[in-house]
């Protein structure tokens, strides 16, 4: 399995302006905004180069040139980033459908870059196999799902209704912002550049090939001041 991890492609979504993080992030990226000493980036590809992954793509759009600029220099063993840059902004599924060229392997995962969530990626790449699924999401349960999307699944693991940050939505499963994706999932995006994976994409998948993992431990998104804080205090204090 250490093969396999080692052989699948990450893609993580760094384009986005953060305007909610504005006070914080200054004129910075909002994936580049410091956690302690380094950026809130640096912890999603450390955790995921300790499970074995290698090939990471980062979809930069935003400020791009300080992605470039740091990660340039990033070394670890075995390590190797590429930057996908979008010079216009294209939602997140014109981000990873930009990507399709750069993207090798059969399975690929995809993230957010503001958001950091435990999970076993091992488990999580079997399941989705197994599933024989085209997507597989993530999946989080969380108390008030307000502000974020809410993923309702079958018996069988499969979802069958996806709904963005809908409003007065308690202890349901929000999509934790990580995605397993076949290759063959870019022949099923729209035709258009310019799309969101979560609110023009997956919404379409909803009871075919698309399965939601409940498998997940600590979720953090960095989108608010006071969610950033909280990051910093959790991160740091487990450092």
């Amino acid at each position: 399995m250490l093969e396999i991890m080692k052989n699948t492609d990450v893609y993580i979504l760094c384009g986005g302006l953060g305007k909610r993080l504005k006070s914080i992030t200054k004129n910075n990226p909002k994936p580049m905004v410091k956690i302690g000493e380094k950026p809130f980036l640096d912890i999603i590809i450390n955790y995921l180069y300790g499970f074995g992954f290698r090939h990471f793509i980062l979809g930069i759009g935003y400020r791009a040139e300080v992605f470039k600029k740091y990660y340039k220099n990033f070394k670890l063993k075995d390590l190797n980033i590429e930057f996908c840059e979008e010079k216009i902004p294209l939602g997140t599924g014109g981000a990873v459908k930009k990507a399709r060229k750069l993207i090798k392997s059969s399975s690929f995962l995809v993230l957010n870059g503001d958001s950091f969530c435990e999970f076993n990626s091992r488990d999580f790449l079997k399941f989705h196999q197994n599933k024989k699924s085209v997507v597989s999401i993530l999946l989080r349960k969380v108390p008030n799902g307000a502000d974020y999307g809410r993923v309702k699944l079958d018996k069988t693991g499969r979802v069958i209704d996806f709904n963005e940050k809908v409003s007065l939505s308690k202890n349901c499963l929000i999509n934790a912002g990580v995605y397993a994706f076949e290759k063959k999932v870019f022949d099923l995006m729209p035709q258009n550049k310019s799309f969101s994976l979560e609110s023009d994409f997956f919404p379409k998948l909803a009871g075919e090939k698309c399965f939601g993992y409940k498998k997940s431990g600590f979720f953090i998104d960095i989108g608010t001041p006071d969610r950033y804080l909280e990051a910093n205090k959790h991160f740091l204090k487990n450092s």
